[in-house]
């Protein structure tokens, strides 16, 4: 029912959104359910959460997923970072883990939501290393200071460029995200630290994302 619930949301405004399907890759129709929210319903990217759903981003299961992802040229949004609910493991929503799922498909679409927060330098890592890793910075700029720090390390490491724009909605709005973002040098704006570049920040709000994911 989710992926039929996106697919009439995307089909009220076709012109404006782009559905990306759910699957539990533990579920013996997980591949099925990938056909039929593809063809049927015409979604065109995969958003998958291990710690919420439980499932190891490692496992035999999951890498089926991402082998029919690959074959079909359908990204892949993981949640990656920290939750505050519970019982949903972290180990799962660890970035590490994306770097050997990289290795296993290299063709494959990633995006790692939130900078992986609070491991953005193993997210950081992750990006650098693989030329289909992308990440997004949704949700960073509820914490200024880990903010900075986080677009800072991304600016030495010199990933800005594979950064793109996401609102965390609706936590957050793309507008106030966007402010955020313009906002992120503020707390070292008298301290004489170094800034992250304005004309980055910019590039990232401006970034063409769906060219980037094959989306366009």
């Amino acid at each position: 029912p989710v992926n039929d619930n996106t697919a009439a949301l995307v089909r009220t405004y076709p012109d404006k959104l782009i559905g990306f399907l759910a699957v539990h890759p533990d579920a013996p129709d997980a591949l099925e359910e990938m056909e039929r929210a593809t063809g049927d319903l015409g979604l065109r990217g995969v958003k998958l959460g291990p710690n919420y759903q439980n499932f190891d981003p490692l496992g035999e299961a999951a890498f089926r997923v991402y082998r029919r992802a690959q074959e079909r040229g359908l990204p892949v949004l993981f949640h990656t970072g920290t939750s505050p609910v519970q019982f949903a493991d972290l180990d799962y929503a660890h970035p590490r883990h994306i770097d050997r799922v990289a290795m296993a498909f290299p063709r494959l679409k990633i995006i790692m939501a939130h900078m992986s927060h609070p491991w953005q330098t193993d997210c950081i890592c992750v990006v650098r290393k693989h030329p289909n890793v992308y990440a997004d910075i949704s949700a960073l700029f509820y914490r200024p200071w880990s903010h900075y720090n986080c677009m800072r390390l991304a600016t030495e490491w010199n990933i800005l460029h594979k950064l793109l724009l996401g609102s965390d909605y609706p936590v957050a709005t793309p507008a106030e995200t966007i402010a955020g973002m313009r906002s992120v040098n503020e707390p070292v704006a008298r301290a004489g630290l170094p800034l992250v570049p304005e004309d980055q920040i910019e590039a990232i709000i401006n970034r063409d994302s769906l060219d980037l994911l094959g989306l366009g």
